[in-house]
């Protein structure tokens, strides 16, 4: 045998700690939690051959060096990726974790044929061939295909992904039609049901964690901007942001969002609410950039706009009220690494009180991470319950069953957990 082969946690830990990246920092642009790259390096998970490519690219480095790189003998690995076997011999771990939800990108819940997308329902072609090979198409009425997209707003709302996930090409082809067969004021009013149909493709291409996301979201702006009505343009910039941010640019979405915050008109209730939810969506960014002091100043100026709007429901996909800005507190809180002071203000927080439930899932994930960050596992497991309950495709993101998979195999044995697991696609039956 020649040189011994470093193993693959001192390989990432090496590497993350010369790019000056947190263990936060790299989970963010890896679709990992930070807990879960503090097992990556020590070398209890092993990722899955697209997260080690994403992972060498993040970190600057040969593919071969993670490709190359030894487990230690002994150690009890968990492998996330389908067909990356465990190295686990007890029948219970050899089983793959996520189904390849991480490595697969946006296959979860839009597909890309795979027999498990299939089972489910989930269309054959994924959101990235959709948005390069959209179908033919005619123009139809405006108001038709505003009704369209309200349909299609409302399914994300309900956080019914694969019904968006079918309806998205059609609306996306029959909007581009409509929208270039049409000249003057009718021109402008396709070009914003347009954005607001891309703006949709981002959310959920974000929520799989998929590069279409960038593909979207940039469409979405160049259309709002063509409508030139400045409430598709603080939707669509709210879009592109959060892709910035997913990729690690969080100082250009942060800048993207308070340069396009301060451009709108605070005088009138939709665009003075379209800037609170700039604001907060700047905040959580910042957070993620470990910027405290401009994350906790965005949220309180967030604050006080919401406190001075009346409830605002016609916002496309996030509605500015103060218990909008409690669930964007805790978020931040928890990027930032201080999860404990997120406790109080998730016990005043009513989660049923939003409006949709989308969001209330969005409250009780922001809730999990807050307590599983703490360390108590059976009140991450409870607020894990909550979320499946508001919106069970929700549970199943990638994000949400890396989650579940890192409780499963932490110190605490949390009843019910193994089963929630299998249900919801974090561990294979």
């Amino acid at each position: 045998m020649g040189q011994s082969t470093q193993d693959l946690g001192t390989v990432i830990r090496g590497a993350r700690c010369s790019a000056r990246l947190t263990q936060t920092q790299l989970g963010e642009k890896c679709g990992y939690s930070a807990s879960a790259i503090s097992r990556i390096e020590a070398n209890k998970l092993r990722p899955g051959y697209a997260t080690l490519l994403r992972m060498a690219e993040v970190l600057g480095i040969p593919l071969e060096r993670l490709r190359g790189s030894a487990v230690p003998d002994g150690q009890r690995v968990v492998t996330v990726a389908a067909g990356c076997p465990s190295n686990e011999e007890d029948a219970v771990r050899r089983r793959n974790l996520l189904s390849g939800a991480i490595a697969a990108g946006a296959t979860a819940l839009v597909g890309t044929g795979t027999a498990s997308a299939a089972a489910r329902g989930v269309p054959a072609v994924g959101l990235e061939d959709a948005l390069f090979r959209l179908p033919a198409a005619a123009p139809v009425p405006l108001a038709h295909l505003a009704a369209r997209t309200t349909a299609a707003r409302r399914a994300f709302r309900t956080a019914r992904y694969d019904d968006l996930g079918r309806a998205l090409p059609e609306l996306l082809a029959a909007a581009e039609a409509t929208r270039d067969a049409s000249t003057g004021r009718a021109r402008q009013q396709a070009s914003a049901v347009l954005a607001r149909a891309y703006v949709l493709t981002a959310e959920l291409a974000s929520k799989q964690h998929s590069d279409a996301a960038w593909v979207a979201a940039d469409r979405a702006l160049t259309a709002a901007r063509s409508s030139g009505l400045p409430v598709p343009v603080g939707e669509a910039s709210r879009v592109l942001a959060i892709t910035m941010r997913r990729s690690g640019r969080w100082p250009s979405a942060v800048h993207l969002l308070t340069q396009e915050a301060a451009e709108l008109d605070t005088a009138e209730e939709r665009t003075a609410a379209v800037r609170t939810t700039l604001l907060l969506t700047a905040a959580y960014s910042a957070a993620t950039g470990q910027d405290r002091t401009t994350s906790l100043a965005l949220l309180d100026e967030a604050e006080k706009d919401a406190g001075r709007l009346p409830a605002v429901p016609g916002l496309f996909t996030v509605e500015a009220t103060r218990a909008q800005v409690d669930v964007y507190r805790i978020g931040a809180l928890n990027a930032l690494g201080t999860p404990d002071e997120g406790v109080k203000i998730a016990a005043g927080l009513n989660i049923g009180h939003l409006p949709t439930p989308e969001r209330r899932a969005r409250a009780w994930t922001d809730t999990a991470r807050m307590w599983h960050a703490l360390g108590d596992g059976p009140q991450t497991f409870a607020a894990l319950r909550r979320v499946e309950q508001e919106a069970p495709q929700e549970v199943r993101r990638p994000a949400l069953r890396a989650l579940t998979s890192d409780l499963l195999y932490g110190p605490a044995r949390v009843q019910g957990l193994r089963e929630f697991a299998v249900r919801t696609g974090a561990l294979a039956a």
